[in-house]
């Protein structure tokens, strides 16, 4: 249950920070699917703390809401029947209502609350619908499409260079090839076991001796640890079937609506989680070039969703700040030959500065999936 996200969201969105007032709270706010919210006041702006009581026999979601333009203050989210859930906002000066959206039934709107004065509270945030998603969502399978179609070719030429026995370039084009795959890092969810069998690691009570391990990374182990092109060629061969296979299926695929926002957290928190901790280094000792290739991934993301963002999330300019920053941190650490310092190799500072600045684009990424999450109006 994602009840506080969107308040959250909100209150990260504008640098509002939680803080409690003497305010006066209104009693518990009643929802069925007859009425929603029939009876509240309010004297006061400031923090307050809604007790949502779902006296129906049906889950609800519940927002409050500017009732002018179904902007969202805060919600409530799979209230359970006979349940009870706070809901904690700062109010400011405004009219107010509580919006109801109960299983098979039409949504409903309660009476509308005015808060008089001139306080500033958490801003409302326009819903985002799945109509405003689907062109970003084709815009994006369109752009996967297209790096399949550059991963098919990379992948062709790195077979090629394993089958003739020419490792130093199979080692260039596996990084290549593997970069490409890493940006496309918000439609893995959709590419079912192709995914696995691409880029996943081996059986992890088998270990690189695990026989059926496959792809980059069992590629990579070979590389980079003496294996001859006998023993990877086959492991090459079924690099590229497997490619072809998910370039093939991919125009009958879909993205899921909800990971458009969500993915834009996910692929840098995966980076943080196996490439700048090494986890992922099967020899190559390239976990840095995969997290710019990740960053490159968020921004693509970013980019397609900057519409929908823009006038929803003041803290946009944050993101593009710290991804920035992350970027040049470990940019530096590739050399001028084209090769990448290890994670391995890096200096203490050097790790937590570059952790730091991932966590804090993070930070700033965070409330996207709870604003761009689709919703009911």
């Amino acid at each position: 249950m994602r009840r506080a996200a969107l308040t959250a969201a909100l209150a990260v969105s504008t640098g509002v920070i939680a803080a409690c007032s003497g305010a006066p709270s209104p009693a518990q706010i009643s929802v069925s699917n007859g009425g929603c919210g029939s009876s509240w006041q309010l004297t006061d702006p400031g923090w307050h703390t809604f007790q949502i009581h779902n006296a129906a026999a049906e889950n609800a979601d519940v927002d409050l809401v500017n009732p002018g333009n179904g902007a969202i203050y805060a919600e409530v989210e799979a209230l359970g029947p006979g349940t009870t859930s706070p809901m904690r906002l700062n109010v400011g000066s405004g009219s107010y209502a509580f919006r109801c959206l109960f299983e098979d039934f039409e949504a409903i709107t309660g009476p509308t609350v005015v808060v008089a004065g001139h306080a500033r509270g958490t801003p409302a945030i326009l819903p985002v619908t799945r109509n405003d998603l689907l062109a970003p969502a084709r815009q994006y399978h369109d752009w996967v499409a297209a790096g399949l179609n550059t991963l098919a070719g990379q992948a062709g030429a790195l077979a090629a260079d394993v089958r003739t026995g020419n490792l130093g370039a199979a080692r260039t084009a596996w990084l290549t090839a593997h970069l490409t795959y890493q940006r496309l890092g918000a439609a893995y969810d959709a590419f079912g076991d192709f995914g696995d069998e691409i880029d996943g690691g081996p059986d992890s009570q088998a270990g690189v001796h695990d026989p059926d391990w496959t792809g980059f990374h069992r590629l990579e182990y070979g590389l980079w640890h003496g294996q001859s092109a006998g023993q990877l060629t086959g492991v090459a061969n079924k690099l590229v079937a497997d490619i072809r296979g998910l370039r093939a299926s991919w125009p009958a695929q879909q993205i899921d609506l909800i990971d458009m926002g969500l993915r834009t957290h996910e692929i840098l928190e995966n980076a943080l989680q196996f490439q700048l901790s090494g986890h992922d280094d099967y020899g190559s000792g390239t976990t840095l070039a995969t997290t710019q290739a990740n960053i490159d991934g968020t921004r693509e993301l970013l980019t397609i969703l900057h519409p929908l963002l823009a006038p929803r999330y003041a803290g946009l300019p944050a993101v593009d700040s710290w991804l920035d920053r992350l970027q040049a941190l470990v940019g530096k650490e590739r050399r001028p030959n084209g090769t990448w310092v290890s994670v391995s190799a890096l200096s203490t500072s050097q790790r937590q500065q570059i952790d730091a600045a991932c966590s804090q684009a993070l930070e700033a990424l965070a409330p996207i999936a709870a604003i761009t999450e689709p919703r009911r109006t």
